[in-house]
């Protein structure tokens, strides 16, 4: 249920000290990599507080031209750099992780010595979940700086993710001897210390797309039927949604006590998607509708961080997923309706990002009414247009300009669309 997405900002703020650090390599700078190194220590500025990305495109222009009719020109070769510098980061901020990558790869070519370009690639297609390549630019820029702590909390996070836990441990420990007190370091790795006091002894299974972890005391055959689910959901969130994320999803099946020491999720909380599908089904011995849903809904998680690269308002994330799971195990909107008939409906501002906090009742409304509201998207607009609203999403658009792009032709806005459905379902409740 509750996606748990701790380290954006951390990364975020790595990358740009990363950026600061390479950009003042380079000297003297090219002016808009000057303008833009101004802001790089404050990681949440808005990119058009800034020289815009197409700004930054049309000095390069100038720059490469300059470049190719004089290649050895130490100067020009230097701005080009930060031009480049300059420039990526803005599409990293946007979310542009693939054209990110190629202007720091036109960086490295320059200075393919200077690891900091490594580094920079490696963190673009960690983003990617392109891990092979990201393991490898993260080792490239180790064997040349040693172990500095960004390459070795980055390179951790590629491990960590890749099922390597216990390496990506070993590199957080010795990236905290060089910088104590680093609070996403210390974060990450005791995430990482509880996961394999509890994992350390669970078995394993592998479906085409899923690689499981589970309890011993889970039976085999119950494990089994839970790939099978999750393959099944694959198949139909991928297809509704038309998109097919190509890194394997590792899965795991705790006991609920277990869960809870992993996770930190509220005691209603029946599964989370944090990169990894956890589900407290330690107790389970059948598959059944309400264990489906769960699966479905913890399934499309995965697609929409994939299309949003993890920037999607909570309700509507949350919204999806039950949409998926209500496939399974639909309901009564018990709650919904309740808060309808008293005119308490919750301010959908309100449920854009934790659910953690909320009561048990007040979970229970804020998920009926993201559900509500994504199956009146749904049903009024199709599929196809939610899926533009999470592709902007993920290409750094808000939410409000996410959806006002995706619905463009029926001139339609965030807050016009819960106008819309709030005049739809309180008419439903009158009429009935």
């Amino acid at each position: 249920m509750p996606v748990l997405l701790k380290y954006r900002h951390s990364l975020l703020h790595g990358v740009s000290t990363i950026l600061v650090l390479s950009c003042l390599s380079y000297s003297p700078l090219l002016a808009v990599a000057e303008q833009t190194n101004d802001h790089l220590h404050q990681p949440n500025v808005n990119a058009s507080a800034t020289t815009s990305p197409e700004g930054i495109k049309q000095e390069l222009e100038l720059l490469e031209n300059s470049h190719r009719l004089f290649p050895l020109n130490e100067k020009i070769t230097h701005n080009l750099a930060s031009g480049y510098v300059a420039y990526g980061y803005q599409l990293f901020k946007l979310n542009h992780y693939e054209q990110a990558d190629e202007i720091f790869l036109k960086a490295q070519e320059l200075y393919p010595d200077d690891a900091s370009y490594e580094l920079l690639r490696g963190i673009c297609n960690y983003y990617l979940k392109k891990y092979d390549i990201a393991r490898s630019q993260l080792e490239l820029a180790r064997s040349q700086t040693g172990d500095s702590t960004e390459v070795l909390y980055f390179l951790g996070l590629v491990l960590y993710d890749t099922d390597n836990r216990q390496q990506a441990v070993e590199l957080w420990e010795l990236a905290l001897k060089g910088s104590p007190g680093r609070e996403e370091i210390l974060e990450i790795l005791g995430k990482a210390r509880r996961e394999t006091a509890v994992e350390a002894s669970m078995d394993q299974g592998h479906s085409s797309r899923f690689d499981l972890s589970y309890d011993p005391d889970v039976d085999t055959t119950f494990a089994l039927s839970v790939l099978d689910v999750l393959e099944a959901a694959a198949n139909a969130v991928n297809g509704e949604l038309d998109h097919y994320p190509q890194a394997r999803v590792p899965v795991g099946i705790y006991k609920r006590g277990d869960y809870k020491t992993v996770t930190d999720s509220p005691d209603w909380s029946g599964g989370v998607y944090d990169g990894k599908i956890r589900l407290p089904f330690g107790a389970a011995k059948e598959m059944t509708p309400a264990l489906r849903a769960v699966l479905y809904h913890e399934y499309a998680h995965v697609v929409v961080f994939d299309l949003t690269r993890g920037s999607c308002p909570l309700w509507l994330n949350e919204g999806i997923a039950e949409v998926f799971g209500r496939t399974q195990d639909n309901r009564p909107l018990v709650a919904l309706e309740h808060a309808v008939r008293k005119g308490a409906i919750t301010d959908f501002r309100k449920l854009e990002t934790s659910f953690g906090n909320l009561s048990t009742a007040d979970a229970t409304l804020a998920y009926q009414q993201s559900y509500s509201v994504v199956n009146y998207l749904v049903s009024t607009y199709g599929w196809h247009r939610v899926k533009q609203i999470l592709v902007g999403l993920g290409n750094g658009l808000s939410a409000e300009n996410a959806v006002a792009a995706a619905l463009s032709d029926y001139n339609q806005t965030y807050d016009g669309i819960i106008r819309e459905w709030r005049g739809y379902i309180i008419g439903n409740s009158v009429e009935k």
